[in-house]
């Protein structure tokens, strides 16, 4: 046996901030009960736009779950959302009060995330813009625009749209001196980085890592960009019906934002300590498809590859799967190339399974998702409830698994699977079991 898999990751602690939910308990009886957090875009005025709606946060206080927040003063909403989900996450394991016990070494406690770009300044932007422009002579004044951008953007949230700085503000304020990392491969993010955490744990780099991801692309360049992509819904006649996973009606995926944090933990450093143990991360695979941008390859063999190989690291076969947590993004293409790929992989097992997105009620959170997938497949097991796929009404013959439509169902699963297949052709896939000692 390689020294790659001589130690057992285990997770110990676990935070969301949702659509659903600021908490895992709030969002989980939320998806249990098929509710939708889609509803008109409230961050701007986006009522001349092709899609009009998303899932958004509302409500969200970090001093709720912080009581200095000076840190994050001119943070993107990203950073606040991981803050508020790491400070969850590391309650939940009992490292809030236990990080000065002795029993943890900072310095072999990294931070590895997925997630997005950071503040986007568009106001001042587009007003320094517009302003250095001469419509007359159709001419632009660089120095004039340099010169309002020195006076209008703010040099904290200038910093604060580098990719590394959510990761950094959290190990700065929890003291987490070990490995710092941030991938953004696209909606495979934070599984990524939970999969690449774990090896970093499995190679004996680190006893523990915070690991997951946060994002929003709830802004006009955002929405703009997926718009003249064709990707998002424009069923603005029934936006909780738009996200649709699987469904042959499905013309688009939805927006969402949000963030996902898990402490993952070498087994004995989780058992020294007390920690109480939610979960065992087993398998983790990623490849890239290189086929094209936007679109999986139509054989899938990115994402069969992908599975299968998380599959052959955690040991198990696919009839010992109990649940699949699709990307399931409610596009034509990936829900038809992820279905193909499941039944490639599982064989006669893919009759049996059940599968489902949770995309259909929370949008999609692009490098979010992935963290915010996986605790939902943790909390499946240790309730016995999987969350069901809504606005499920028409099947498609090209789809023809069991997509748990419509309504959430009681069933034991022992493992998961969850699925992240990114723009790009980044795919990863993670494994997840019940802790048996």
């Amino acid at each position: 046996m390689s020294r790659k898999y001589q130690r057992r990751i285990v997770i110990t602690g676990m935070g969301v901030v949702t659509p659903l939910g600021d908490d895992i308990d709030t969002m989980f009886k939320a998806l249990l009960e098929g509710r939708s957090g889609v509803g008109p875009i409230r961050n701007f005025d986006a009522s001349t736009f092709p899609t009009n709606f998303a899932a958004e946060v509302h409500g969200f206080q970090l001093s709720s779950w912080i009581k200095d927040c000076s840190r994050w003063e001119h943070s993107g909403i990203n950073s606040k959302f991981a803050a508020a989900a790491a400070k969850q996450a590391l309650a939940n394991s009992g490292l809030i009060e236990g990080m000065n016990s002795g029993k943890v070494d900072r310095n072999r406690f990294g931070v590895y995330l997925g997630s997005g770009e950071g503040i986007h300044d568009f106001h001042n932007l587009m007003w320094e813009t517009a302003n250095s422009y001469d419509p007359s002579t159709r001419k632009f004044d660089y120095a004039k625009f340099c010169k309002g951008g020195r006076e209008s953007f703010h040099v904290g949230s200038e910093a604060d749209q580098e990719l590394h700085t959510t990761a950094m503000h959290l190990a700065a304020y929890f003291g987490l001196n070990g490995p710092n990392f941030n991938c953004l491969t696209a909606c495979a993010a934070s599984s990524q980085a939970i999969g690449e955490a774990m090896d970093l744990i499995r190679i004996g780099d680190c006893d523990m890592v915070l690991a997951g991801g946060s994002h929003s692309m709830i802004h006009p360049l955002g929405v703009t960009g997926f718009n003249l992509l064709t990707a998002l819904s424009t069923n603005k006649a029934n936006p909780q019906g738009a996200s649709r996973p699987f469904d042959k009606e499905r013309d688009g995926f939805v927006l969402g934002e949000g963030a996902g944090m898990l402490v993952l933990e070498e087994l004995e450093h989780a058992k020294k300590r007390g920690a109480n143990i939610l979960a065992e991360l087993t398998g983790y695979f990623s490849t890239a498809d290189a086929f094209r941008v936007t679109d999986s390859h139509p054989e899938g063999r990115g994402a069969i590859a992908c599975i299968d190989g998380a599959l052959k690291d955690a040991g198990v076969t696919p009839s010992q799967i109990g649940y699949v947590n699709a990307h399931g993004t409610s596009t034509q293409v990936n829900d038809r190339v992820e279905s193909l790929a499941v039944k490639h992989v599982f064989g006669e097992a893919a009759k049996h399974v059940p599968v489902s997105s949770i995309k259909s009620m929370m949008g999609h959170l692009i490098a979010a998702a992935g963290a915010v997938e996986l605790i939902t497949c943790v909390e499946a097991m240790r309730t016995g409830w999987l969350p069901p796929t809504i606005n499920y009404e028409h099947p498609d013959p090209e789809c023809d698994l069991d997509y748990i439509p419509n309504k959430a169902r009681q069933s034991k699963a022992l493992h998961c699977l969850s699925n992240s297949f990114g723009f790009g052709g980044q795919n990863t896939s993670l494994v997840v079991s019940a802790f048996t000692g």
